[in-house]
């Protein structure tokens, strides 16, 4: 069995769905999936498991751990569309597929099945980056018909992920945004995004730049079992604060609500956040997909044996009686008594904290095309 090298392979030559399998011996730890089951596409089911024949110890710490390979993405566009009415809005980019957070609840898991990866161990450990982005996004501008809208970065996965501290690629987007005066929002979970506060800064004071930060509990011991990679829940309301301080505009987003896991949570996750300089607030009611609803029965199993049962009750309470409800209006939010306690007790904690329910709107008037860019004429032209 081939071996996924360790640390970071970067343009693994030759990747397919079965080069690297995830094979007992590899510790996982400080990853959130617990399998690594074949994507719903594939003509055939394949799982790792240990067989017997080899004695793999007891000390997952001695062994090597389960390695991180970045592959390029061939994509010949940097900004996807959507129709959802349950989003503000319609254009987003992702400079990465996949994700090293490892939330376990991620609602882009399922995508990883479409390129022939599993939604599981595959998801937080195979990422596609997309190396020619700024330059895609220069040409996306640069189209004589394009007119500026809201663009999101890191609606699908996050944009700050620990890859981007070596690759750079939402730095780089970044500066095509600022050079173009073409206002951004973003959200994320990473402290990383600390770093682009020289971007960030003077785009937020020309009103082109707003932000939200992820933060799904105050609990740590609960955000590294179900965030493992991502940043400790001090080190986001630190990040709220940095931005604020810059001049952003920044709006926490607890997302998911988890009932019987972190629904207690909702008062001071917003109070906390608004101490720290967040003034918009949000949520987003635990979504259970394709494969992520296994996915989330498996870690529930063995990080939260005891609350299994009454999580999955509540959820399917507000779910019709199923695991998952995709209508518009209610994937998000949920349906029923308590569904709706939940909705007012964030409405009410919102307006005792004096949230602001608007938020502020970025200036697309200031958009341009600097000179030499096509559709730009020269100073002697």
């Amino acid at each position: 069995m081939t071996e996924r090298p360790g640390g970071y392979a970067l343009n693994a030559p030759n990747m397919t769905p079965d080069a690297y399998p995830i094979a007992p011996g590899k510790s996982t730890r400080g990853r959130g999936a617990r399998s690594n089951q074949s994507g719903r596409f594939e003509a055939f089911r394949r799982e790792a498991f240990n067989d017997g024949w080899t004695d793999l110890g007891e000390d997952e710490e001695a062994l090597p751990k389960l390695a991180t390979t970045v592959l390029k993405d061939a994509s010949r566009s940097i900004v996807a569309t959507n129709a959802s009415p349950d989003i503000a809005f319609d254009q987003s980019i992702n400079p990465y597929r996949g994700c090293e957070h490892g939330c376990i609840y991620c609602y882009a898991r399922p995508s990883h099945a479409y390129w022939g990866y599993s939604p599981g161990l595959d998801f937080e450990s195979i990422i596609f980056s997309k190396p020619d982005g700024a330059g895609l996004l220069e040409q996306y501008f640069n189209r004589p018909s394009y007119k500026p809208k809201p663009i999101m970065i890191g609606a699908n996965t996050d944009a700050w992920q620990p890859v981007e501290g070596r690759l750079e690629l939402t730095r780089e987007i970044l500066k095509v945004f600022a050079r173009y005066k073409h206002p951004v929002s973003f959200i994320t979970k990473s402290a990383l995004v600390m770093r682009d506060l020289d971007i960030l800064g003077p785009m937020a004071e020309a009103g082109l730049a707003k932000g939200a930060i992820s933060l799904t509990t105050l609990d740590r011991k609960l955000a590294r079992d179900m965030e493992p990679r991502a940043a400790a829940p001090h080190r986001r309301l630190a990040t709220m604060e940095a931005l604020s301080k810059a001049g952003l505009p920044v709006t926490v987003m607890m997302a998911p609500i988890i009932p019987g896991l972190n629904d207690h949570e909702i008062e001071p996750v917003l109070s906390a956040a608004h101490n720290a300089g967040a003034r918009g607030a949000g949520y987003v009611l635990l979504r259970l997909p394709l494969e992520i609803k296994d996915l989330f029965r498996e870690w529930l199993a063995e990080h939260r044996p005891d609350a299994a049962g009454r999580v999955m009750s509540l959820l399917r309470e507000m779910r019709g009686g199923k695991d998952y409800d995709p209508s518009w209006g209610k994937r998000g939010r949920g349906d029923g008594p308590m569904a709706q306690l939940i909705a007012k007790r964030f409405r009410q904690a919102m307006k005792r904290l004096a949230y602001d329910h608007q938020g502020m709107q970025l200036d697309f008037s200031q958009f341009q095309r600097p000179l030499g860019a096509p559709d730009q004429p020269g100073l002697f032209d």
